[in-house]
């Protein structure tokens, strides 16, 4: 039977991962920056095996809207090339001798519209993970309370300490998804 404190750091770290899961999801979101994560979830063949583009080759900024993609082996170059045009980034990369360079086009109003919507989707699914770790950790000590392993203002304090955390996760979210809207929707 695990102890309230257990349950409400076991929340604490659920919710958390639920907010790290979404900065990662906002991170492969494409704004008019280049960001060499824009690349991460991108594979390229390596002798037979799926690797990501940061295993073959550095990643760099070369400005502002521009990645360049220096890769560690010269017959890797149009490999990494093909990768980048099939990947659903909608990119259109250059090679300039050994360099590859990934130059961001500037988004449109109307992909910028999108984009906020994409956003808000992701933000309202960790949201939802956070309100159904709370669920859950207000079931453990409703079952506790059942259990009569904790008294009855034990359990109603730990369920608000658990509403606060919830309140402040959530609060944290909307913080992150109102950056990257602005990030998104600025020219």
């Amino acid at each position: 039977m695990a102890t309230i404190a257990e349950i409400k750091s076991n929340a604490d770290s659920k919710m958390h991962k639920s907010v790290d899961a979404l900065k990662l999801s906002l991170s492969k979101i494409r704004t008019g920056r280049a960001s060499p994560a824009l690349l991460d979830h991108v594979h390229v063949d390596y002798y037979g095996t799926g690797v990501p583009i940061s295993q073959v080759a550095n990643i760099t900024l070369i400005d502002a809207r521009t990645i360049g993609v220096s890769p560690w082996e010269k017959k890797m170059g149009p490999v990494i090339d093909k990768a980048i045009r099939d990947s659903d980034l909608g990119l259109n990369p250059a090679m300039v001798g050994e360099l590859i360079r990934v130059p961001l086009p500037p988004l449109s109003e109307e992909r910028r519209r999108e984009l906020t919507k994409v956003v808000k989707h992701e933000g309202e699914h960790a949201k939802v993970a956070v309100r159904n770790l709370r669920r859950d950790a207000n079931e453990h000590l409703k079952k506790m309370l059942k259990d009569k392993a904790v008294a009855e203002d034990e359990e109603r304090r730990a369920q608000d300490e658990i509403q606060k955390l919830t309140d402040r996760v959530i609060a944290e979210i909307d913080k992150l998804l109102q950056a990257k809207e602005q990030e998104i929707m600025t020219v």
